[in-house]
């Protein structure tokens, strides 16, 4: 009876609703109302939210709940046998009163009359729910770079990561092309632009040159790790050993970030040629080149800050012939050993800030060339190291002028100098306007020296001319001295002796012992603003009689 009043529904109005249709239960299995599909194989499924399995004849609806889905035969043969009931009562209801009202059209009005009803049965409640799984919206297109021939590494923000350009970062890998790709990408986005080096990777790159000019302004974010090859017999021969990464001719650039410069040095300094590494402690002869790491030349308007570098080959940073150069919060570090390390050296340039930064390595913390004028060191944490220095100057007879430099508010500790001005025999130039100021010093060889027979070897020779060292201003140095050496040195040249050097507030005992030193004087000439400790009894007042009347031809 139930299969054959089903076979006689209008089955493409049967609904199946059911609960949780975005969980993998899309449809009914077969499986699970065998019967039903038995009588009606042609049954169409509607998900939806009410859980009920309905027809469209005013004759009931069947309840399918979701923990009834998986019905045996013999549940569902139940149903249908409280539906057959439903249909057989209605049904005689109806005969009943069609036979009451109108007895000579019982036949064709019942009929008529049970498909009239159908057709107003009400909908369920509610609509049923979407579909499960909604078609995906199209995808938006990727937005297209400011300058399409920036390539696909640029995205909207203007940051150009070099993954997407091919770096691998594992340390291995050569990635010096995807860099250099990124780099001219960037380099021609009309706007700011960013190079992203990003956090947890380490890149290997060979010895590069990125050059400008560029479009706009770049910000070369280093949160990663940068590393060159691993020593003298990685490097490749046609690369110059003498730099590794050299930013040229660049406005406007920013080297940031929390990263690190690895610069794996160790085996750079172990090089016969280097001091005290050839046989029995040796300095073996020969070319003895080693890459400075970054070096920024013909460049204006920069930025280093927040960066990490270690165990540099040779200088950590060099800066040449550039102008308005910013450093700030830095951490260089390199073992006091390490020949030439220098942290900061700077040469033919001017408008220089370097603050809040620290700084232990085998050389100068910082080291001020030929050429540099308006300079400001702020800050800095120094040592171990060679100390602060304005040179070397005159090397090969040439002409050297450094101006207007102040180095204040700093410490140096347990370095062979503090702050010190080196200059050859036989150069030509000047060195004025300098002030040293509201510096601490912890157990330093030499806290305040200026040295004009500055030599490497023993075999440099007396010569008359020199560089003239005028106008230097100590104030504020207190602190300890190593008891090997004075804690001043003034040792000016015969010829040009050293003028108005100024001392103020200073105070200088030895870290052992109780002996203090004297100060060394050579044809200095200067005052005291007050008193200082040591005495320095050595320093003549006045203005020699023997010093160059020329000065102009100094710089």
């Amino acid at each position: 009876m139930v299969q054959t009043f089903l076979k006689s529904l209008p089955l493409s109005t049967v609904t199946i609703n059911m609960e949780s249709c975005l969980s993998d239960s899309a449809y009914i299995p077969k499986t699970n109302l065998v019967n039903l599909w038995e009588v009606a194989p042609e049954l169409t499924v509607t998900c939806t939210s009410h859980l009920l399995v309905s027809t469209s004849h005013n004759l009931g609806a069947l309840i399918v709940r979701r923990d009834n889905l998986r019905l045996n035969q013999v549940e569902l043969k139940m149903k249908y046998a409280r539906v057959s009931l439903l249909v057989f009562g209605i049904s005689f209801i109806c005969f009943f009163l069609g036979t009451q009202a109108r007895r000579h059209y019982h036949t064709q009005h019942h009929m008529h009359s049970h498909h009239h009803n159908s057709s107003t049965v009400s909908e369920p409640p509610t609509p049923p729910p979407e579909p499960a799984s909604p078609p995906p919206e199209p995808a938006s297109p990727p937005p297209e770079p400011a300058n399409p021939s920036a390539g696909s590494g640029y995205n909207s923000t203007g940051v150009f990561d070099v993954r997407n350009f091919g770096a691998i970062g594992d340390g291995i890998t050569d990635d010096t092309d995807a860099f250099k790709m990124a780099w001219d990408a960037a380099c021609n986005q009309d706007d700011s632009a960013v190079i992203l080096v990003p956090y947890g990777l380490k890149f290997m790159i060979q010895s590069t040159i990125f050059t400008g000019p560029c479009q706009g302004g770049l910000v070369f974010q280093v949160d990663g790790t940068l590393m060159p090859p691993d020593g003298p017999d990685s490097w490749p021969q046609k690369n110059s050993r003498r730099q590794w990464l050299v930013f040229y001719r660049i406005n406007e650039m920013s080297l940031l970030g929390g990263g690190v410069i690895d610069g794996r040095g160790e085996k750079w300094w172990d090089l016969p040629c280097k001091p005290h590494k050839g046989i029995n402690g040796t300095t073996m002869p020969g070319p003895c080149d080693s890459p400075i790491a970054i070096r920024f030349f013909m460049s204006s308007n920069l930025t280093v800050q927040g960066l990490k570098i270690k165990n540099s080959p040779q200088f950590n940073f060099r800066f040449d012939s550039c102008k308005n150069v910013h450093v700030e919060s830095i951490h260089i570090t390199a073992p006091a050993l390490s020949p030439n390390t220098d942290g900061i050296h700077i040469e033919n340039t001017n408008g220089v800030e370097i603050y809040n930064s620290v700084i232990s390595n085998g050389d100068d913390c910082v080291s001020i060339g030929s050429g540099c004028y308006d300079v400001d060191i702020k800050n800095i944490t120094c040592g171990p190291s060679h100390g602060i220095s304005i040179g070397s100057l005159g090397n090969h007879n040439s002409r050297a002028c450094v101006s207007n430099i102040t180095v204040r508010d700093s410490v140096i500790r347990v370095s062979d100098n503090g702050v010190r001005i080196k200059t050859w025999q036989g150069g030509l130039g000047a060195v004025s306007g300098i002030t040293f100021s509201n510096i601490r010093m912890d157990n330093v060889r030499n806290p305040i020296i200026i040295d004009q027979f500055y030599c490497l070897s023993k075999v440099c020779t007396n010569q008359t001319s020199a560089l003239s060292v005028s106008d230097i201003l100590y104030e504020k140095i207190k602190g300890t001295y190593n008891i090997r050496s004075p804690p001043m040195h003034f040792a000016c040249s015969d010829s040009v002796p050293c003028t108005n050097l100024t001392l103020s507030d200073i105070e200088l005992l030895p870290a052992e012992g109780d002996l203090v030193l004297d100060p060394y004087c050579w044809n200095a000439y200067g005052n005291f603003q007050t008193l200082t400790i040591p005495p320095v009894s050595c320093l003549m007042e006045g203005i020699p009689g023997s010093n160059l009347n020329n000065e102009m031809d100094y710089c």
